[in-house]
């Protein structure tokens, strides 16, 4: 510790994000990304961009990025925000719109723990709310307070339960706190869940959050985005433009962009992930796993037998990774990443070997 910090970074506990080994051959199964590299034509438009115009800064409203968000979505650019991946943008929408007097956050219990973080990070008061003992978020579960919520965030799918709610089930939670802000973090909706992009244009209080570093294979590009009305994204330009009214350089829009014009192979690797995550799924619950019913790139599964760090730290000893948290309620449970055929037929090999298959 420095004697220089403030106080804010001495009370800080920073996020962990998942390993990133320096180890050639490990099946890398602990961050969610996609198998799949980015569509070519986004390599390509990455690769065009990389000329003497990098000399100039980028346009600071990436306008034809936005442009191609919204058409993707069927919304005006006017309702798109964008910034340095979806993280970026969280931070901008819990500094933004999250931060209330009139009562703490309130998201799940488990969830993304990017969320406390930032609650600490920005001096929000923060309640959450529990699943269920299948781990589903009730919609009615955040009635369940007697002073009124600041703000409201979860993801769908839940991160790292991978269960989804449906989109009618989100607009009951919008109709029942027509005054509160409702974020919906929508980091693996393209997996399987219903988006509630198109509830934005009925409801002034909900934001859907997106990333383009799971289904869009772009992990290294850092672009998030979020959708709302149009006053909503004018706070987070207030934010961004007293921050960093950069944040989407020339190769990263260039290449954002081509992938989201490459239709066709976002939906052929979307459909690729989700029949192997399938196939995952069927392969664990043959070898006793119980695993959660997911419309995520990953499954979150456990083992009556085996307690959750001694199957990860196994699963290490084969050089597979998976994720482990050490968190109550799950602290048995593993995040498994849907990879490649053959990520996944090492990891059911290394598993079968545990079991005694």
């Amino acid at each position: 510790m420095s004697r220089f910090w403030s106080s804010v970074v001495a009370g800080l506990d920073p996020y962990v994000p998942g390993e990133q080994p320096k180890v050639a051959g490990l099946v890398k199964l602990n961050t969610n990304e996609h198998p799949w590299g980015p569509s070519p034509k986004a390599l390509s438009a990455i690769a065009a961009a990389t000329n003497d115009d990098l000399r100039l800064y980028p346009d600071p409203s990436s306008d034809r990025l936005r442009a191609a968000i919204a058409a993707y979505h069927g919304v005006t650019p006017e309702c798109v925000f964008v910034g340095n991946g979806s993280d970026e943008v969280l931070a901008h929408v819990f500094i933004g719109l999250l931060k209330h007097a009139r009562g703490p956050l309130r998201f799940p219990d488990i969830s993304y723990s990017f969320y406390p973080v930032y609650c600490k990070l920005f001096g929000i008061d923060y309640e959450t709310v529990a699943l269920d003992d299948q781990f589903v978020l009730a919609p009615e579960a955040f009635d369940a307070f007697d002073q009124p919520a600041g703000g409201i965030i979860f993801p769908n799918p839940n991160a790292p339960t991978g269960i989804a709610l449906a989109r009618d089930q989100i607009e009951s939670i919008l109709a029942r706190h027509p005054d509160t802000m409702v974020v919906v973090d929508e980091a693996y909706v393209d997996f399987g869940a219903e988006s509630a992009v198109p509830l934005c244009a009925r409801y002034d209080n909900v934001l859907t959050v997106h990333t383009l570093s799971k289904s869009r294979s772009l992990a290294g590009l850092r672009v998030g985005y979020a959708i709302g009305s149009r006053p909503l994204i004018d706070g987070l330009e207030r934010v961004k433009n007293s921050f960093n009214s950069f944040p989407i350089d020339r190769l990263a829009e260039a290449g954002a962009v081509a992938a989201f014009e490459d239709v066709d192979y976002f939906r052929r690797s979307c459909e690729f992930v989700m029949a192997q995550r399938a196939e995952v799924t069927e392969a664990l619950r043959a070898l006793g796993f119980v695993v959660l019913p997911s419309h995520a790139n990953f499954v979150f599964a456990s083992h009556p037998d085996h307690a959750g760090e001694a199957v990860a730290s196994f699963l290490r000893s084969r050089n597979v990774l998976v994720r482990h948290f050490k968190k109550a309620r799950i602290q048995d449970f593993l995040r498994i990443s849907i990879g490649s055929e053959q990520q996944n037929a090492a990891l059911i090999t290394a598993l079968k070997d545990l079991s005694g298959h």
